[in-house]
């Protein structure tokens, strides 16, 4: 067989790990020819490709990032765009293709699966969002970056007796930040599930100095939001999916924070940061497995689904379940790091 493959929208530690599988299992055990797709959706477009082989993927394993480049581009809002892509994968005598990528990449394979596309779906994203699996890879990754940024933070904190906002990210979820927040023993931890009181939050801070305690950390992902009345932000500009772009709120919060409470509060934004880097090793195995399981319901010629972690094996979901629901933090995880707020 013949098949393309493609990594889209933000990268994560683990997507070179994908490749790496697919391609070795595709190539020393089924024989076929991998094709990898530059830049996400852009190179299923433009046919920008390269053949993918053993040699070629010699090394990946531990690095960041993605070999093949990836993009937020979205077929669906350019002219002829998806006409593009399947006048790609006819030219190159695509068998199938295997999509890497988050909800909107692996939204844009589920309407392609619908059009006849050939296609099976590797869920990635750090964020932990997406429904039809426990875990994507590059959540462990980000969550001990973040956690380690914090543990170092809290040092800095306790010498200067400030208060420090960390800002990770968490769209519409606040999976890294709760998990590394609890890791990290921060104060207080603010996602998008949760809108946030900011008079509260205040109140927090206040009497853990009243008893004694000279600093503050406050983990906010760059989704989260106060309640409706009680403080306004700013809104961002749109990405190619309809995303508003974040990224922020810790400096907005900051001097509010030392405004009502009288102490000193710095501002640090991990952002891309908690992209980077070497993969975990948890992510590693996980992004390893999701690429052999791939390559495998391809040439059971199982379309249309999405490889999925469920308690410890990896299983098929359709991609439409897959891509279906936000999965937002479990209210018994968030429950407890309440425990410690304050």
């Amino acid at each position: 067989m013949r098949i393309g493959m493609l990594t889209g929208g933000g990268d994560a530690p683990g997507l070179n790990a994908v490749i790496r599988a697919v391609v070795r299992k595709a190539t020393d055990i089924y024989g076929d020819v991998v094709i990898g797709f530059r830049n996400g959706w852009k190179g299923a477009i433009d046919a920008e490709v390269e053949t993918l082989t053993a040699d070629s993927v010699k090394g990946i394993l531990p690095r960041g990032g993605t070999i093949l480049g990836s993009s937020r581009t979205n077929p669906f809002k350019i002219p002829d765009g998806v006409t593009k892509i399947e006048h790609t994968l006819a030219s190159f005598k695509t068998d199938a293709l295997i999509a890497i990528g988050g909800e909107d990449t692996l939204g844009v394979a589920a309407k392609l699966f619908e059009q006849g596309v050939n296609v099976v779906g590797v869920p990635k994203t750090i964020d932990n969002d997406l429904s039809g699996t426990d875990f994507t890879f590059g959540f462990s990754t980000a969550v001990e970056i973040a956690t380690e940024a914090l543990d170092r933070l809290h040092t800095t904190a306790e010498a200067h007796q400030r208060v420090m906002v960390v800002e990770l990210m968490g769209r519409h979820a606040g999976w890294i930040a709760t998990y590394a927040g609890i890791a990290s023993g921060a104060d207080v931890i603010l996602i998008p599930e949760h809108p946030f009181d900011l008079d509260e939050v205040c109140e927090h801070i206040t009497h853990r100095h009243q008893r004694g305690r000279t600093f503050s950390i406050v983990v906010v992902a760059e989704g989260a939001t106060p309640k409706e009345g009680t403080w306004e932000t700013a809104a961002g500009d749109q990405d190619a999916f309809g995303h508003v772009r974040l990224g922020g709120i810790a400096n907005a919060l900051a001097p509010e924070i030392e405004k009502r409470t009288g102490f000193e509060t710095r501002v640090t934004i991990l952002g891309h940061v908690q992209r980077g880097g070497t993969p975990s090793a948890f992510d590693r195995v996980l992004a390893t497995r999701f690429g052999i399981a791939a390559i495998d319901a391809v040439h059971d010629r199982d379309f249309g689904k999405m490889v999925a972690l469920r308690g410890n094996k990896i299983e098929r979901v359709s991609l439409a379940e897959g891509v279906g629901e936000l999965k937002t933090i479990d209210p018994d995880i968030y429950s407890v790091a309440e425990v410690f707020f304050g």
